[in-house]
């Protein structure tokens, strides 16, 4: 017969996974990487330029990373399923054009023309999910094909230039350029989204499903999950947040842009998801790190920005990032190098 283990007092002792995680151990060494780059970050470019953690520019900061941020929260979706997105950043484009044509073509009928983008959102998201999980093409080699098809439909659009001009409309000037308690109103709609998004993964069935389809897809096939739809509501959600972005992007310009302030997003996202966890095989992520991702990446463009530096720059950073991040998962996995010998 077993006995409790007790303390010399006589109390019995707590198993392990009672035992309460301090805060810092409940971040995870991961986030508490990331936080202490971010300091670092901040602090380094606040010593070279007084200005830069100045309230003004910290909001400069959080309103170019919003756009960003929404695609990269939705890529944590996508990636932990063990899919991959690269066509959000011409979604973007796509979903910017259509928001301000619909509004001009309709008399300046603000939600008309968000309804329109999200509507064209819904359908390409789709599409990007139908290709992979019908046409049986690989997430990468699809969402590719659709990087530049929704690229060149953007352009067919648009006729290559901006279309619209939507700053006479208050609704648009809201989203772009409003404040609530102090802060952008494109920061809150992130963290409605953020937070929703959170929501869904660690506290819903759907969540645990998407958890369970990117760890292992043939166990969660067994378990009864219906993995197609799945992944096919994965990539449409993908759709909808990027006509969110789209029309952010539109109310932040002033008019749509079929490619300016949308190229180069999906590299962004990808990097940002893959700094702050997920792992690129599936099963693995959450939306703090990728937050906190997305929070680093802005903070070092801007102060690249700041400082003048080329921004060429900024994508040899960004193209560094990505693969430190691969690099890090891999020698935390385990995972032996390529042709070398374990």
């Amino acid at each position: 017969m077993t006995t409790a283990t007790t303390s010399p007092a006589g109390t019995e002792k707590a198993p392990p996974a009672a035992r309460k995680r301090s805060p810092l151990a409940a971040l995870g060494g991961q986030n508490l990487s990331l936080i202490g780059a971010l300091v670092v970050v901040l602090g380094l470019f606040g010593v070279l330029n007084e200005n830069y953690l100045s309230l003004s520019n910290l909001q400069v900061i959080a309103e170019a990373a919003t756009i960003t941020g929404l695609l990269a929260v939705v890529q944590t979706v996508v990636i932990i399923c063990g899919g991959l997105d690269i066509s959000v950043g011409s979604q973007v484009g796509v979903a910017s054009v259509v928001s301000a044509m619909v509004f001009t073509s309709t008399g300046s009928h603000a939600y008309l023309g968000m309804l329109a983008a999200v509507g064209v959102g819904v359908l390409v998201g789709v599409a990007n999910g139908l290709a992979i999980v019908y046409g049986r093409v690989n997430p990468t080699i699809a969402t590719l094909a659709g990087l530049a098809a929704y690229k060149g439909l953007a352009q067919l659009l648009s006729d290559g230039r901006a279309q619209g001009y939507v700053l006479n409309d208050p609704v648009f000037v809201f989203l772009g350029r409003g404040k609530i308690a102090g802060l952008p109103v494109m920061v809150w709609i992130l963290v409605a989204v953020a937070l929703a998004v959170h929501v869904m993964l660690k506290y819903t069935d759907i969540g645990r499903n998407l958890y369970a389809i990117g760890g292992n897809d043939t166990a969660a096939r067994l378990a009864g999950i219906d993995i197609n739809k799945y992944l096919v509501a994965v990539y449409a959600l993908i759709g909808v947040v990027a006509a969110v972005a789209g029309i952010l992007l539109t109310a932040r310009t002033g008019s749509g842009q079929p490619v300016s302030g949308s190229e180069g997003l999906e590299l962004k996202a990808i990097t940002a998801a893959a700094l702050g966890g997920c792992a690129l095989k599936g099963g693995k992520g959450g939306v703090g790190g990728t937050l906190l991702a997305v929070a680093l990446l802005g903070a070092l463009e801007n102060g690249l920005t700041v400082q003048g530096i080329n921004t060429f720059w900024q994508n040899v950073a960004q193209g560094a990032l990505l693969v430190a991040a691969v690099v890090i998962q891999q020698r935390r996995n385990g995972e032996r190098a390529v042709g070398l010998p374990h």
